[in-house]
């Protein structure tokens, strides 16, 4: 395949990794970091040790600490920055020659819902509403069952590319065909956005029985696959009640994939979240879900799943849709509900 000139906004994780998958695949990617740190271990040592220690980096990919630099003259344009200040690096690059005119596809990572006084919104919505107008139903949203690090490492994942605008969509399907990735195409971008986010509510709430299996006599492997189908449909659920087009985005890799492995990998900030919930009484150190949510970095990592799950109870709230899992993990985070009477409820009881 022809190189391409890529820029990635977000030196994280795991803009990191596709940033190493898409370089090691012979495309010149200049990733933008915020942390002069990253910027001089990349460069200088091919390694980002402060987000992605340990995994040796292609040559093909570099780092500024200038965003305008990172987005002027790409090709591709993929957003990896976080949720929380999704709006505001996008508005950074509005002025650059070539997303003022739209030549370059842009194509977002990064997971989890936009707040906003007309409640949570979408993460392509909220690019879209900060970009020119010719960006409108243009972009492309990227996910699936993806760990930074095995995809650092070129281990064999896949990828689903949504876009209203099939084109796009096949152009950053073409894009990200490098060795150890395989990626299909979807125009679904809701339900699609809708899976990367709720996942990793699910995924805390998982971590959290988990951990309490491993001294419990009433719960096991069969107890995890229980919240996991339950937690699928609550996903669905959701999905669907927003908007989603295509129900088998549910049952693709975009759906039960990234579920699964968010809630089973060791590689899972959100299931490590929810282990440090029975193991560490991490709650503690908060006094509500606000409080955490505003004190995140305190937690040392980040679970994209607290975060997500105050704008998942808003959209439930809303909408009047009953997601008791969500809800639950909702009730816990904000301290009104313990989390082992909350298991002993949700699953022994039945009490939703």
């Amino acid at each position: 395949m022809e190189s391409k000139n890529v820029g990635v906004l977000g030196g994280g994780a795991w803009g990191t990794g596709l940033a190493q998958a898409l370089a090691n695949g012979g495309h010149k990617v200049q990733m933008w970091a915020l942390e002069p740190e990253v910027k001089e271990s990349v460069n200088n040592e091919h390694e980002n040790k402060k987000f992605l220690p340990g995994y040796k980096l292609s040559k093909n990919l570099t780092v500024t600490n200038d965003i305008i630099e990172a987005a002027t003259g790409k090709e591709f344009l993929i957003i990896a920055s976080p949720s929380l200040f999704l709006a505001s690096t996008i508005q950074k690059i509005t002025g650059v020659p070539n997303i003022a005119d739209g030549s370059t596809v842009i194509a977002a990572l990064t997971k989890g819902f936009v707040p906003s006084k007309d409640g949570p919104k979408l993460i392509l919505e909220t690019i879209e509403n900060v970009l020119p107008g010719i960006y409108k139903g243009n972009t492309v949203y990227v996910a699936g069952p993806s760990h930074a690090e095995e995809v650092a490492m070129g281990k064999l994942t896949g990828l689903i590319a949504a876009s209203e605008n099939a084109k796009n969509s096949i152009k950053v399907r073409e894009l990200l065909r490098v060795p150890g990735l395989m990626v299909y195409s979807s125009l679904d971008v809701i339900g699609v956005q809708i899976c990367a986010a709720a996942k990793n509510v699910v995924a805390v709430i998982y971590g959290a029985l988990d951990a309490v299996s491993e001294h419990s006599q009433m719960f096991g492997d069969n107890s995890e696959s229980l919240l996991l189908a339950a937690g699928l449909n609550e996903i669905q659920t959701l999905g669907m009640a927003m908007g989603a087009t295509h129900p088998e985005t549910f049952t693709s890799i975009s759906g039960v994939g990234d579920l699964d492995v968010t809630c089973k990998s060791k590689f899972g900030r959100n299931r490590r979240f929810g282990q440090d919930i029975i193991k560490t009484d991490i709650l503690s150190k908060f006094k509500d879900l606000d409080d955490l949510i505003a004190n995140i970095s305190k937690i040392g990592y980040l679970p994209e799943g607290a975060v997500a799950c105050k704008y998942v109870h808003e959209l439930c709230e809303r909408r009047d849709i009953k997601l008791p899992l969500c809800n639950g993990l909702y009730r816990i985070l904000n301290k009104e509900i313990r989390p082992l009477d909350f298991l002993d409820q949700f699953l022994l009881k039945g009490n939703y």
